[in-house]
């Protein structure tokens, strides 16, 4: 029987707990525990889970409006994937929106959150990301001799202007991509369903967002292990089931946005494309 099922299951059997759509998030999880723990990575015990659940909560109180599922949901994808959510570390958040009529929480990697996710690859040297205001010096170039260069000033750099990001592997690979904030801004409308919430880190993290978006898109020729792609599905998404492997369960989000990824080839490592 699945998490959800047991729901509106109503057990006769002495001592066993009931599970009601009352019940506080904080007494869902020690209730559901067993379950839980099943779906839990071996690093994170379901104490540590209720903690992180609680200070989440603490953080954005809306979160207790959102459906139990969907919180648990996104608070499991966060556990498996091993990041933070809403904390200063910002490696992932949890954030609640209008979904289908009803408020649920949207599961989010944060820019942090993915650099540790990238570094997890062990072929990838470097990668990393930087803002350009506009007086920096700054300068790059496509083509079979591509060439990047920054200098930025020490003070009064002006406004922000564009973001760029790279990747390195050991063996001397590498890439790079350029986005304005005008692109950057137009494709966090169109593929982040949560850009106009305020409770979403655009909001109160912008520029660690604009290089999230610039990172995943200059990751798209990298040599990733196929698991980083699919973990990386997780992203900007809603579910309300729980699973061993929460990349199996469905997005619920109420329109499905266009992943930046999807993998291509097979074996240990894949490339992927926007």
């Amino acid at each position: 029987m699945g998490i959800k099922d047991a729901l509106t299951e109503k057990t006769e059997n002495k001592g066993a707990v009931k599970l009601t759509k009352n019940m506080s998030i904080a007494d869902m999880i020690k209730a559901m525990e067993p379950e839980i723990k099943k779906a839990l990575p071996q690093v994170i015990t379901p104490e540590r889970f209720t903690r992180m659940a609680l200070s989440a909560l603490n953080v954005t109180p809306k979160l207790a409006e959102c459906s139990q599922m969907s919180f648990l949901g996104a608070l499991m994808n966060a556990a498996q994937l091993g990041l933070e959510p809403n904390t200063p570390l910002g490696q992932a958040y949890l954030i609640p929106y209008r979904n289908k009529g009803k408020l649920e929480c949207q599961f989010q990697i944060g820019y942090k959150g993915l650099i540790d996710m990238v570094y997890r690859n062990d072929n990838i040297q470097t990668v990393q990301a930087q803002c350009v205001y506009d007086n920096d010096v700054f300068e790059y170039e496509l083509g079979l001799e591509p060439k990047l260069v920054h200098k930025p000033v020490i003070k009064d750099r002006g406004e922000l202007l564009l973001v760029y990001a790279l990747w390195k592997t050991k063996n001397g690979g590498y890439g790079f991509e350029v986005m304005s904030k005008e692109d950057i801004d137009n494709h966090a409308r169109k593929f982040s369903q949560s850009f106009g919430s305020s409770y979403s880190p655009w909001k109160t993290n912008y520029e660690e967002m604009a290089k999230k978006t610039v990172i995943k898109k200059c990751l798209k020729y990298a040599p990733l292990k196929s698991d980083f792609v699919t973990q990386l599905s997780n992203d900007e998404s809603i579910k309300t089931e729980i699973n061993v492997d929460m990349s199996e369960v469905v997005n619920e989000q109420e329109e499905t946005i266009e992943a930046d990824y999807k993998e291509v080839g097979s074996g240990d490592e894949a490339a992927v494309e926007e």
